[in-house]
């Protein structure tokens, strides 16, 4: 198998002169939780549909595992599980029904030990299985798409804005499964506009803007380029260094207080205030939301 489950080239998407994607590129490893993050009208859906070859691309080429999404469509589409933003389930139709009729749709055999792990993590009772699906809050109706993605173990999760509708503790039952396909292996292509989540459970990402994309990273480059906050507390006056230790920018000094953004290694910032009588040293590991906000402030 390829080491690349995804690939984008040059991407374009236009609807009449609207330009949803402009020459999009990027990789997803094998393996990889990616997160796919943009404010809504990014053009990350839009990028999944054509995944799907729900929609044509007007230029460029997307690959799965190597194979062309627009030639080789079904091949692809048997790859991957897939939740979408809003999931169009039959309203009459049981919510067991359901997932036994996109099982049989499946290219791959439902293991019923892993379905049924599947809806005990996300508190599925027997009796809402036998439940129309109509009757199903948003939540509950978010929790049947997971499991449907998830049941047919797919060497590719796809999933829009999964954790959309789910309250706090199906978030973090979703988060444990994320952990533990990826232990299995398995890769997952996430698109969402939180933060916090990508933070958590992604290995690397990638930032749409307006149909562009304005960067893709690992999560730990990215605290890496904001740098850490560290205040150093002093018990005495002590006066400031002739030179500071490179990567330290100032924020404000004080005779008793430094306050200081080191990027890197903060060694020798530690070096430097261990020579003088330290009371306290407080360091900050920046949050991606605060490293992201200059490239979301850009779209706004």
């Amino acid at each position: 198998m390829s080491v690349t489950a995804i690939r984008l080239d040059r991407l374009g998407k236009r609807y009449g002169r609207l330009p949803a994607l402009r020459d999009v590129s990027l990789d997803v490893p094998v393996g990889d939780v990616f997160g796919f993050l943009g404010l809504n009208g990014a053009g990350k859906t839009t990028t999944i549909r054509i995944l799907l070859d729900l929609v044509r691309p007007t230029t460029g080429r997307a690959t799965v595992f190597d194979r062309d999404c627009q030639t080789q469509g079904l091949a692809v589409r048997a790859q991957l599980g897939y939740l979408p933003g809003e999931p169009g389930f039959y309203g009459d139709m049981a919510g067991e029904a359901t997932l036994d009729l996109l099982g049989r749709l499946s290219a791959h055999r439902i293991d019923p030990a892993w379905r049924r792990t599947l809806l005990d993590r996300l508190e599925f009772a027997a009796s809402d299985l036998r439940r129309p699906v109509r009757e199903y809050s948003t939540g509950m109706k978010r929790k049947l798409g997971i499991v449907q993605a998830f049941q047919a173990d797919a060497p590719l999760l796809v999933l829009d804005e999964p954790t959309e509708g789910l309250d706090p503790l199906m978030q973090e039952a979703f988060y444990e499964l994320l952990g533990e396909v990826r232990r299995r292996g398995r890769t997952v292509f996430m698109s969402s506009h939180v933060v916090p989540e990508v933070e958590r459970v992604c290995d690397r990402l990638a930032l749409l803007r307006e149909g562009r994309l304005a960067l893709i990273s690992t999560i730990e480059e990215l605290r890496s380029l904001a740098g850490r906050r560290v205040r150093a507390s002093f018990a005495a006056d002590v006066d400031p260094p002739a030179a500071w230790p490179p990567d330290c920018e100032v924020i404000s000094v004080a005779p008793r207080l430094w306050d200081m953004r080191v990027r890197g290694s903060i060694a020798s910032f530690v070096s430097l205030v261990a020579a003088r009588p330290l009371a306290d040293l407080d360091v900050q590991t920046p949050r991606l939301e605060d490293v992201l906000r200059k490239y979301y402030a850009a779209q706004s």
